[in-house]
């Protein structure tokens, strides 16, 4: 098996997982915070559902079309979603959520744009 199938594989089980947890945002958000941030807001369970719903979407759309161009948006909404944590990591009902989640989004980003399929176009030209 070739290094670029094997990225494409470990690209796409990538965007599975991240489509399961997604998945899991959106019909179990309760759940999901008793286990991880109890002292998120229950008014505010709506932005988990929220979360869980980019998640899907955007981790289907990188799993159909796991080309490079892709996965590089992909990371850099996750990078734009972990820099957006960054005000809530010190707060005593946020900072919890947002040290996971910003904290996942981050390592998701890196991972992918390591294990992205490289790109087909030609190097350029010298001259």
């Amino acid at each position: 098996m070739s290094s670029s199938t094997t990225r494409h594989r470990t690209t796409r089980l990538l965007a599975g997982l991240g489509l399961a947890s997604g998945l899991l945002l959106v019909t179990r958000p309760q759940q999901v915070l008793d286990r991880l941030a109890p002292a998120f807001p229950a008014e505010r369970r709506w932005l988990i559902r929220v979360l869980g719903a980019r998640l899907v979407a955007q981790h289907a759309v990188v799993l159909l079309a796991p080309a490079p161009d892709v996965v590089r948006v992909a990371s850099a909404v996750d990078l734009v979603h972990a820099a957006s944590m960054v005000p809530f990591v010190a707060s005593r009902r946020y900072g919890r959520a947002a040290r996971i989640s910003g904290g996942l989004a981050a390592a998701y980003a890196a991972v992918a744009l390591g294990l992205a399929p490289p790109t087909d176009r030609p190097a350029p030209s010298a001259g």
